[in-house]
């Protein structure tokens, strides 16, 4: 028995605990039936809480592989039917959980409407689009529950109920992608045939959710734990619903990370320095200068040139903990704060945690000093290198994962070798009439005071960018971008205001980069960006 997640869990009752295990061991092993089990669980245990049932599930972690626990775990909630408590999943407002059920209320709103087209006596594309619109928000819940709630309950040792939702999740993830590429492929009847599983594997989730994650997350955590998630929630944004408020107050000692800013917790810069000073590391204060292997550079600088860097960096020590992450704003996949010191193992669906441990063993032995994946998809290529980390002696220290969006990079031909800004091209030219050319439409543009919006021109991901673009139009195709907006300016924080609803079917990428002082191409290179993201 774990004692301490018992603690935890404030459980006082340990025989009947090891009753609802053993009982359970024997249906999954085969010396119960269903109804046998069943009977025994009424006449033993009478009714379980959901975080009793979870706590069982963990305890089941020496005697079934999470692969077993998993293919089983639908036959288990059946065994507890009418003994399971369903719980009435009642939280402050604004509260992470809060949040979660807010998004499974509008799922459960969706699945309806999916259900209600299959019955429309023909088949319409355009509101299934409209639908899946919103099916392809659930990833952003998602790595929410990974990147923050997960990481947040396997701290008090509860990591296999974690481990086996995440394969559900993904089967879910994977399930609305294989089906919207056969919705925007035309493969009408296969995408037909396919709607009932996805509905059936996302009803079922969502119920997994309510009836043991939510639960048992309510009981196991503390307030400071869910106003520390929450600020890391932010990060990684919302399906389905309007973004909430911050929940909650975070403890001046704790590390925060809000609209990707990192804040260190009060004192640490002054702890720092004297462990530094301890070890004659002469510094004082984060603007003093360390000497690096190349160079000298301040706390303060180091943090900066990660956050500026074009790639995304994560390192994993050598006991397999996540130390370090880049906290670039166009990171590819989602991190959070929740992240550093979890084993990397957890960090990862279970049918790709050998892939990690294989790495990460052939690193040790020295068999392997990189391993390369990359992501080819049309209009988008992403490239990924793992790098084993070693001392001078050649000691294994970890594994450096570098990630690229490559994107751009691939599409370039032929060679640029004069100064560019924003399309337009300083330097010496191949022919003075091109010279007098340019020279001209620059007097013509400084003329009218305007710019030339058909020259100012991006597509991206099937999506063109002019001057003439309505902004709004671009929110209602690109998920986040509105939050993203005040990122590129803060100006742009007054597009959640009423005043701005009024103006919607005025607002195009011209007039706004003039209201904000914004150049009209630095605009579109900006939010062309972020779709390149998405």
């Amino acid at each position: 028995m774990n004692n301490e997640l018992q603690k935890n869990f404030k459980f006082t009752d340990t025989d009947r605990l090891t009753t609802l295990i053993t009982i359970k061991d024997k249906y999954l092993s085969g010396e119960y039936t269903m109804e046998e089990a069943r009977a025994q669980l009424k006449e033993k245990i009478g009714t379980c809480t959901p975080d009793e049932f979870a706590y069982g599930e963990q305890q089941l972690k020496g005697t079934y592989t999470d692969e077993e626990i998993t293919h089983r775990m639908d036959d288990l909630l059946a065994l507890f039917d009418g003994i399971l408590v369903r719980a009435n999943n009642e939280f402050p407002e604004n509260h992470p959980l809060w949040v979660y059920k807010q998004e499974i209320n509008a799922a459960e709103d969706l699945t309806r409407e999916a259900e209600a087209l299959l019955q429309a006596p023909h088949f319409i594309k355009n509101p299934w689009l409209g639908l899946f619109d919103r099916f392809r928000q659930w990833p952003t819940h998602l790595s929410r529950k990974q990147n923050q709630l997960y990481p947040m309950l396997e701290r008090y040792g509860f990591d296999r109920p974690t481990k086996i939702m995440w394969t559900f999740d993904d089967n879910v993830r994977e399930s609305i992608s294989r089906a919207y590429t056969l919705l925007t492929t035309d493969a009408t009847d296969e995408f037909i045939a396919a709607m009932p599983k996805l509905i059936d594997d996302f009803r079922d989730l969502l119920g997994k959710e309510q009836e043991v994650l939510l639960p048992t997350a309510y009981k196991l955590l503390s307030e400071e734990d869910f106003a520390v998630m929450s600020r890391g929630d932010h990060e990684i944004g919302f399906a389905l619903i309007p973004t909430p408020p911050f929940y909650g107050t975070v403890p001046a000692d704790t590390v925060t990370t809000v609209n990707t800013e990192t804040k260190a917790p009060a004192g640490f810069m002054d702890e720092l320095a004297a462990l530094l000073g301890k070890y004659n590391i002469g510094t004082t204060s984060k603007e003093e200068e360390l000497d690096v292997a190349t160079g000298k550079l301040s706390l303060e600088r180091i943090n900066l040139l990660f956050k500026h860097m074009p790639v995304d960096l994560s390192y994993v020590d050598e006991n397999e903990l996540v130390k370090f992450y880049s906290d670039t704003k166009h990171r590819i996949f989602p991190r959070s704060a929740n992240v550093i010191g979890r084993e990397v193992k957890n960090c990862h669906p279970a049918k790709s945690v050998h892939l990690v441990e294989e790495i990460i063993e052939k690193f040790r032995s020295g068999e392997q000093d990189k391993a390369e994946f990359w992501i080819n998809k049309p209009d988008l290529f992403i490239y990924i290198i793992y790098t084993a980390v070693r001392d001078e002696q050649g000691n294994f220290k970890g594994v450096l994962e570098m990630m690229q969006d490559c994107t751009h990079i691939r599409s370039l031909e032929g060679s640029r070798t004069l100064l560019t800004w924003d399309d337009e091209v300083h330097g010496d030219t191949t022919s003075a009439a091109d010279t007098a050319d340019n020279a001209t439409d620059e007097t013509d543009k400084a003329d009218t005071g305007k710019t030339d919006t058909a020259e100012v021109t991006r597509t991206v991901k099937g999506i063109t960018l002019t001057g003439d673009t309505k902004l709004f139009d671009l929110f209602d195709k690109v998920d986040g971008l509105k939050k993203h907006m005040p990122s590129i300016h803060p100006m742009f924080t007054m597009l959640a205001t009423p005043m701005a609803k009024m103006m919607a079917g005025k607002a195009t990428l011209e007039k706004v980069s003039h209201r904000s002082g914004i150049p009209l191409s630095e605009l579109i290179q900006k939010i062309g960006d972020y779709i390149e993201t998405k």
